[in-house]
């Protein structure tokens, strides 16, 4: 073994060891891809990444993504090794509360993590994700001799991601873009948490990722290094097809339980640690390396930083050769200021979704960086870009996606997107079929990332595409997901108002649109708020009608025929009850008092969550099975969505 070569295996090893022992000491983890695919990542890291430790959001690195999220300790201690904010005491409180080397990777919490992972399959598409804005902005602004966007995106999955259906979705997706900047890992060890994955997963993945376009490297040992590095080049090479490099390794390699499932998720015990330290001749004190270790990966980070100096050199001679591409460069990684004085208004009546395609399109006049996609939705969603092109490896300035019938890999690409940066995307698709892409949506909030979701056909007025088109749940489970805001407007100009919100705030916004044309009030930029006074009475009122979206109309309407009674009705629109929570309270009790306690709250929805704004003297007109086929006013009649109805409720709610 050369003095090169032992040099190198000490690094590995080094990796597998402080992955080791971190989840030895934390008596939690799995320590079996950190000791099989060490080699791999060490290779990646190492000899082709671009990164630099001093500025680990610099625009032009490449990304990583660890979609075998379960694997965090391999990437912590890379990140350790390599100069990043990553330090022994962090290695050493891997998994505790507060610590930066959480139990999976968590984008903002650790330096050098680009996305945040553990839902196995989604880390694949959010790598797509990435691949597809770069191949975007490199084409809106690279110029002969002035590739500013220039980078790979790399990601590591496992047997467990490629089981998961949003694999196949996401990796068809970017096999017909042909994404050829994307190179994923696939570390094939053939274990599971229940065993070997033969039991269950027995295709075979060349042919699959072949048939969806992609070029295919297999690499027999995962621990030879030269052939890893000739699978990379080849995969750069390649220019028209993202590649899979396929690695076949040794789960828990040069432990007592190498090759067994024991060793996917239960640390080593001490006996067992100390039992790998020795078949690899480790003999470091806990958490330390060589000092030979240390100095090579000291310098090879050094130079990987002179990367970042390069592009800025270059950054400077383009804004000297293109000065206005250089400003609008700049603009697309600036937040979106609205025209506070623009009002949006509408006459006649229209369903939501109309409205919101066209300010959509009005909004995307003032920020070119906005591109939109849908699940094969569009005609109907209203989503699609007018005169702006469709992505595509013939047009990759296109601002309209063909995601294709994928909801769950749009969902969770449009996070890679955003995660990439300098871009803005809106992605559609039926309200009842948000339930197959919640994971990824619960993952855009987790990671704050402003994804913008437009989700029409809204409720029962769906009608005639009857109970599996309806959505009736969906609407409590998005509230109950902290940190996203749920926007269901009543007319066009709060529609316009939950667009500006959406683009001007930091987590992702889910702006929930009807099918059937509503009433325009023309109040919508207080629902910016949350909520506000759509209708009101003279003086104090006797009882509050409380609604959201086609509903409120309703209410409107029921306010004239209590307005006929001597009743005197307010009527409360709620488009966004996150936003509305965040008022001041003196606000809140302005628009909904505390103690005007005769209540109706109307939604065409789950009754859950409502019980909070009725109260106890308080009426809920709301679903509490699925809906019906048939036409959407027959629907609203039959259970019980009339301005009558709701009349009747709010003379109940005064008796209490």
């Amino acid at each position: 073994m050369t003095q090169e070569t032992n040099i190198e295996q000490k690094c590995i090893d080094a990796v597998r060891v402080l992955s080791a022992e971190a989840i030895t000491k934390a008596n939690s983890g799995h320590p079996g891809i950190c000791l099989g695919a060490a080699p791999v990542a060490y290779t990646l890291f190492s000899d082709f990444m671009n990164f630099s430790c001093k500025n680990p959001q610099w625009r032009n690195r490449d990304r990583f993504v660890l979609s075998a999220g379960h694997g965090s300790m391999l990437l912590y201690s890379l990140l350790h090794l390599f100069g990043f904010a990553v330090t022994k005491d962090d290695l050493m409180n891997f998994r505790k509360f507060g610590s930066k080397t959480p139990g999976h990777p968590e984008y903002g919490v650790t330096e050098g993590v680009d996305c945040s992972t553990g839902p196995l399959g989604q880390g694949i598409a959010n790598a797509v994700g990435m691949a597809l804005a770069e191949e975007y902005l490199a084409a809106k602004f690279n110029r002969p001799g002035y590739n500013i966007v220039n980078h790979y995106t790399y990601a590591l999955c496992g047997d467990g991601c490629l089981e998961e259906g949003i694999s196949y979705e996401a990796c068809s997706f970017a096999g017909t873009q042909k994404l050829g900047k994307l190179i994923l890992f696939y570390d094939k060890n053939d274990i599971s948490i229940e065993g070997d994955t033969s039991a269950a997963f027995s295709e075979n993945t060349a042919m699959r990722f072949a048939a969806m376009g992609w070029q295919v490297i297999e690499v027999s040992d995962a621990n030879d290094v030269k052939r890893i590095r000739s699978a990379i080049c080849d995969a750069q090479r390649e220019k028209n097809k993202p590649s899979v490099i396929i690695c076949r390794s040794v789960i828990g390699y040069a432990s007592p339980l190498a090759g067994s499932a024991a060793v996917h998720g239960s640390p080593l015990t001490e006996e067992q640690l100390k039992k790998t330290k020795d078949g690899l001749n480790w003999t470091e004190a806990p958490f330390e390396v060589p000092d030979a270790v240390s100095y090579h990966l000291k310098r090879i980070a050094e130079e990987k930083c002179k990367a970042e100096t390069e592009w800025k050199k270059l950054l400077e001679r383009y804004a000297e050769a293109y000065p206005e591409l250089k400003k609008e460069y700049d603009e697309y990684f600036r937040t979106f200021s609205p025209d506070k004085n623009e009002k949006f208004v509408a006459e006649k009546a229209e369903a939501t979704r109309i409205s919101g395609g066209i300010i959509l399109n009005a909004l995307a006049k003032k920020i070119p960086n906005l591109l939109s996609g849908s699940a094969d939705l569009s005609p109907s969603t209203k989503t699609d870009l007018k005169d702006e092109g469709w992505f595509s490896p013939e047009n990759r300035t296109g601002r309209n996606i063909h995601f294709g019938i994928r909801e769950h890999a749009m969902a969770a690409i449009c996070n890679g997107i955003a995660l990439h940066g300098g871009l803005r995307v809106v992605c559609s698709t039926f309200f009842t079929f948000s339930d197959y892409m919640k994971g990824a949506m619960r993952m855009s909030a987790i990671m704050k990332l402003p994804v913008i979701y437009v989700l029409t056909h809204d409720s029962i007025g769906v009608g005639e595409d009857g109970p599996t088109h309806e959505p009736v749940e969906q609407l409590a489970a998005l509230r109950a997901t902290p940190d996203i805001n749920v926007f269901r407007p009543a007319d066009y100009s709060e529609t316009a108002s939950a667009f500006v919100s959406a683009l001007t705030s930091e987590p992702p916004t889910a702006i929930i649109l009807s099918r059937q044309n509503l009433t325009q009030f023309n109040k919508g930029e207080n629902a910016v708020k949350g909520g506000y006074i759509a209708d009101d009475c003279a003086g104090k009122p006797d009882v509050l009608l409380i609604a959201t979206g086609s509903e409120v109309e309703l209410c409107s309407q029921a306010k004239a025929l209590l307005d006929k009674d001597g009743v005197k009705a307010r009527v409360v629109s709620l488009p966004c009850l996150e936003i509305f929570e965040k008022q001041t309270e003196s606000y809140r009790q302005s628009v909904i008092p505390k103690d005007v306690k005769a209540r109706v709250c109307v939604e065409a929805a789950s009754h859950l969550g409502w019980r909070e704004y009725a109260g106890d003297n308080g009426e809920i007109i709301a679903m509490n099975t699925f809906g019906l086929s048939g036409d959407y006013k027959t629907l609203y009649s039959h259970f019980g969505f009339t301005a009558k109805n709701i009349a009747e409720k709010a003379k109940l709610s005064l008796k209490k």
